[in-house]
């Protein structure tokens, strides 16, 4: 294998300083680790830093502008990824620590953590109070994914760029999502529906329907969605019930295309997403309705990429290993105590199971 070292001095000034595609350095990537391949200067400044791997030094980054396509990729792929709040870490730091205000109540004496406003007499001394405090912190998980090449496809760089990013951005964005949503916290990051923070609304007194008017209502009136930016996500299989939906003779769900202009459905008036990741119908998860804004992941800015002729030599393909690492959880750790009434509320609320342990062992 040849030495990274020696890049510059055999390649000379030949080369441009960087790759015109993602599939050009990924060709450029696999010709250097063949046997007998030759160095590329575009390399050299790429190489990722001492490590184990397949590659003497531990791969290569992805050229700066490719990590941003691919990384804009992976968020844009997925409708509860796209609203969250993201936070880039600097090159030496793999973990982030947000403060923020421990405001779990609306009542006097708990907003903003603490924060007291009174009516005072002239001269009178003013009462003291002062905010609290909390800390969020965040520690890079690594997400690792494989893509195999044929060596047919290597000889097409356009087209393999095209297949690798289109498969990664899918597959990473789909998992992340899915850890967005039901992460644990170790070694991943700490879903919504793991999180202190979520509101579950019970079902109602001998429900029967999957999903009734009374769900939706409740589940609205339970969001704390100050900023106007919660939407709904939601299992598909859930739309025959969305469709038949009324408050007197009007119907609560608007499908994609009946409002002029509007290009996605509506549920008493918030957008409607449909993903994969929402759990079976009649399950909890199946329904939420989420600020995704009050979602941060912290990240870094490099995509680091290596290379193996070696995983699977006798299917003449090569694999091609990307290593994103981030982290994630919701703002808030505790629901909160509205300044009057008795429900708690939340930018994250789902719908208590409808189906009884009997029924999904049938």
């Amino acid at each position: 294998m040849n030495s990274r070292n020696n890049i510059k001095s055999a390649y000379g000034a030949e080369k441009s300083k960087k790759f015109s595609s993602f599939g050009e350095q990924l060709s450029a990537i696999y010709n250097m680790e063949k046997p007998g391949g030759l160095p590329d200067e575009r390399l050299a400044n790429l190489v990722s830093g001492a490590g184990e791997g397949v590659a003497t030094d531990g791969g290569y980054l992805v050229q700066t502008d490719f990590v941003m396509d691919l990384k804009e990729n992976v968020y844009e792929e997925h409708p509860l990824l796209t609203k969250i709040t993201r936070i880039p870490l600097s090159a030496g730091s793999n973990s982030l620590i947000i403060n923020g205000i421990n405001e779990n109540s609306r009542a006097d004496g708990s907003r903003w953590g603490g924060i007291q406003a009174y009516w005072e007499s002239e001269a009178a001394e003013i009462a003291k109070s002062k905010p609290k405090f909390e800390q969020c912190k965040l520690t890079l998980n690594k997400l690792a994914g494989i893509c195999y090449a044929t060596d047919e496809l290597l000889e097409d760089a356009p087209a393999l760029g095209e297949v690798i990013k289109t498969g990664f951005s899918d597959e990473f964005s789909f998992n992340i999502a899915d850890k967005v949503l039901y992460g644990t916290g170790e070694k991943q990051p700490l879903g919504i529906f793991n999180s202190g923070a979520l509101v579950i609304i019970p079902k109602e007194d001998g429900q029967t329907e999957l999903l009734t008017v009374e769900n939706i209502v409740k589940m609205l009136a339970a969001c704390y969605d100050k900023k106007g930016k919660a939407e709904w996500y939601i299992n598909q299989e859930l739309l025959p019930s969305l469709m038949t939906m009324k408050i007197g003779d009007i119907p609560i769900y608007l499908p994609e295309g009946s409002i002029a202009g509007v290009p996605h459905g509506t549920l008493l008036g918030k957008p409607v997403n449909f993903i994969e990741q929402a759990s079976e119908p009649g399950h909890k998860g199946d329904i939420l309705l989420a600020d995704m804004s009050q979602y941060v992941i912290a990240e870094k800015a490099g995509i680091k990429a290596t290379e193996s002729i070696h995983v699977r030599f006798i299917y003449d393909e090569t694999a091609f290993r990307f290593v994103y690492r981030l982290d994630g959880k919701p703002m808030l750790t505790k629901a909160v105590t509205p300044y009057k009434g008795s429900q708690p509320v939340s930018p994250f609320v789902t719908l208590e199971a409808r189906v009884t342990e009997n029924a999904e062992t049938e």
